[in-house]
């Protein structure tokens, strides 16, 4: 293997880290991420910080995040997590609150540390971790404030059984399927609780087969 296309070792910055142009400071890293990820309320943000608020909940934010790996967050404890999001409410504007679908399609795979792929189809977590920003009034809302927040936690397996290669659920339908319910801070018990069933017990799970959605 050519070690000079090895994976790059990510250290996490601080954001004081200068911009230069022929050695001379034109701007700071902090200044890059103000102007770039402000916007959390726009998709692409808010799934990033739904990961890290995931992450942090299970101790797993020591790091930096690795974008495109198999699955979202890898937990001390070795669990696989997949984390999605979703908001009645959008940064832009709205004519109505928007509707509350997650994406579940099982995936093809690609390792980040080793750049290989695998075509296999399925899914590669233990846990689904579904965080809703429930608030619904956008004078107020503040994706900080984690009390805007419902987090729905489930066995992956749940989603095997039940909707094996289903590509999207709405809210109704993955409440049907039984998940745990929770607060930022109930995170590592309910995630711990799912991750358990899925490498040992039966998953606590509804008997309810969610409603195929439209493709």
């Amino acid at each position: 293997m050519n070690t000079h296309l090895d994976p790059l070792v990510i250290s996490r910055r601080s954001g004081g880290e200068p911009i230069q142009a022929n050695g001379e400071r034109v701007a700071k890293l902090a200044d890059f991420w103000s102007w770039a990820c402000s916007d959390l309320a726009g998709n692409t943000m808010r799934g990033v910080l739904a990961e890290y608020l995931v992450a942090t909940a299970l101790g797993a934010a020591t790091g930096t995040r690795t974008a495109w790996d198999t699955v979202d967050i890898r937990t001390p404890e070795k669990w696989r997590i997949e984390v999605k999001s979703a908001a009645y409410l959008q940064s832009w504007a709205q004519p109505k609150p928007s509707r509350v679908s997650f994406g579940i399609a099982p995936a093809s795979g690609w390792d980040a540390h080793t750049g290989t792929s695998s075509a296999e189809v399925l899914r590669r977590s233990d846990v689904y971790v579904f965080c809703l920003l429930h608030h619904q009034d956008k004078q107020t809302l503040n994706l900080l404030d984690l009390d805007q927040w419902t987090f729905y936690v489930l066995s992956t397996q749940v989603l095997d059984e039940h909707c094996p290669t289903q590509k999207s659920l709405s809210l109704s339908s993955l409440e049907r399927l039984g998940p745990l319910r929770t607060d930022f801070a109930g995170l590592p018990k309910a995630v711990a609780t799912c991750a358990e069933s899925r490498n040992g017990s039966k998953a606590p799970s509804s008997s309810a087969v969610a409603e195929p959605l439209p493709e």
